[in-house]
């Protein structure tokens, strides 16, 4: 098993939320990946959907606090973005190149995962069987990244690292986690 720990960064050009921070670990075992986040703030300042009684596929999830990674498979222009979101909600989009051919990876119905939240962390926690979509012998590559919307109604853009001038998830230089 590959186990990596992460701590991610704020987009400079976006307000600042200066006691925040977003850390977590990454495994991949098999074709079994696990990520987990931790949030760590005083999350009052955060604008956290509510966790729902039925969690469901739901499209534009990063427009509120939604943690999402982007995975990728070494020398192939193919990559899937997964977003969660602390209500439960989830989807997973499959791109044909950079933000080319974008549509709902079908090959998932369901993308449970675990969320807990206290009153100065947050931790979500995936394990996603990658069989459906990839081969055990391909090598990947992610990017793990978070947005957080605070109770203004301002978002931060955070990410392992920001390869562009300005927040774009999607470049493949910051897909920089590799299993």
């Amino acid at each position: 098993m590959n186990n990596q720990t992460f701590s991610l960064q704020p987009f400079l050009s976006t307000k600042s939320l200066p006691n925040l921070k977003i850390a977590g670990n990454i495994a991949r075992n098999g074709n079994q990946l696990a990520i987990r986040y931790m949030l760590e703030d005083d999350l009052k300042e955060i604008a956290i959907v509510p966790l729902s009684n039925t969690p469901s596929r739901k499209h534009e999830l990063w427009q509120d606090t939604c943690f999402e990674f982007f995975l990728g498979v070494k020398d192939s222009a193919r990559y899937w973005e997964f977003n969660l979101s602390p209500a439960g909600h989830w989807n997973v989009y499959r791109f044909d190149g950079y933000r080319q051919g974008m549509q709902e990876e079908t090959a998932f119905e369901n993308l449970s995962f675990n969320v807990q939240n206290q009153a100065d962390s947050l931790a979500l926690a995936l394990n996603v069987d990658l069989d459906k979509i990839i081969s055990v012998k391909q090598a990947i590559e992610v990017a793990i990244t978070t947005v957080i919307k605070d109770r203004d109604g301002e978002v931060t853009y955070w990410a392992l690292t920001h390869k562009g001038a300005e927040t774009d998830f999607h470049l493949r230089d910051s897909f920089i986690v590799k299993f």
